[in-house]
């Protein structure tokens, strides 16, 4: 019998099936993130991980979790909560759960916060929650359309493909940027490939959709900004780190920016207090995945691989496949 630890309770089904699987499981007492000490002190001499992105899991947790941890599952797309690198060199196995589901939640996220903007819908509701509406008025809370607009896409993955494919209803100009080009999405999606100088320049609309690394933390800055076109809207659901608030703060003031949708931040969970006071910025608590459909489908990924490797089989969705590679040998 296998020890497996899972650091928060999830939604759905996930949980019962790991219970049921004839090993122990033990879920944090916490409804909460767990402090990198809580988690030191509570992941001791476990054969399995299932974590979640408010998890940094390093050297020290995993020297915690034992030498006999076999897996580490991450309960997200992402991980760059783990290093990676330091699992690889101790032969645990790193999964993470990507699919069409979550992918879908996220790209219909985007656009709800794209549109949002656009049509001022989150000024326009307050300021009528508070009484302001009197009758309609001919100049109140003009947004834009979208329609022939052109929306620049950074990464064209999954998400960004789905991103793409939804714009094509609004007959929409569509570029993106993607450090190889993708021919079969320029084909099927109607896409052009460009390079960042072209995408910020001639984008009315741009969505965030790389992955954090090295090369993409604040790659969208002072610099970038300054490129775009005045009264740009900009969204990002992929990771907070690539956008440097400080400089959108004063792009939105330079009216630079005519309005962004942030899910994520550059210092989970703090904002940046000037955002927060700024009418044609919304902000949202990282739920672009939200959905029961999508957390149902992040729970039974990350439990499967949990399973799957506790019984010898390689599980899906490996980030660090040569550490089965060296197990299979």
């Amino acid at each position: 019998m296998a020890k497996i630890f899972v650091t928060r309770k999830i939604p759905g089904s996930a949980l019962d099936k790991l219970k049921g699987s004839g090993n122990e499981v033990v879920v944090s007492e916490f409804d909460r993130p767990l402090t990198s000490e809580e988690l030191l002190e509570s992941a001791r001499g476990f054969d399995a991980l299932l974590c979640l992105l408010t998890d940094r899991i390093d050297g020290e947790v995993l020297d915690a979790l034992g030498p006999q941890l076999k897996i580490v599952s991450n309960y997200a797309v992402g991980f760059d909560n783990i290093k990676v690198e330091e699992a690889t060199e101790r032969g645990v196995l790193v999964t993470n759960t990507p699919s069409e589901v979550i992918n879908e939640s996220v790209s219909e996220f985007a656009w709800t916060l794209m549109l949002a903007l656009a049509k001022r819908v989150v000024e326009a509701d307050e300021s009528t929650r508070r009484g302001a509406y009197k009758g309609w008025e001919p100049s109140t809370f003009l947004g834009v359309n979208m329609v022939g607009k052109t929306l620049g896409i950074l990464g064209m993955g999954r998400i960004g493909g789905l991103t793409a494919r939804r714009a094509l209803g609004w007959n929409m100009k569509v570029l993106y940027y993607k450090r190889s080009r993708d021919e079969a999405a320029e084909k099927e999606l109607e896409v052009e490939y460009a390079d960042l100088d072209r995408l910020y320049q001639e984008s009315d609309f741009i969505s965030v959709h790389v992955p954090l690394t090295d090369e993409t933390r604040h790659m969208i800055n002072k610099i970038a900004f300054d490129k775009m076109k005045k009264g740009v809207i900009v969204v990002n659901t992929a990771r907070g780190p690539i956008i440097d608030e400080g400089d959108l703060v004063r792009a939105i003031r330079e009216g630079k920016v005519g309005g962004a949708g942030l899910d994520v931040f550059d210092n989970e969970p703090n904002i940046n207090p000037e955002l927060i006071n700024m009418e044609n910025v919304i902000l949202t608590p990282h739920i672009a995945s939200a959905t029961n459909e999508a957390r149902e489908e992040y729970g039974n990924l990350a439990v499967n691989a949990i399973l799957d490797a506790l019984t010898g089989k390689k599980p899906q969705n490996l980030v660090n496949e040569e550490v089965w590679e060296r197990r299979k040998k």
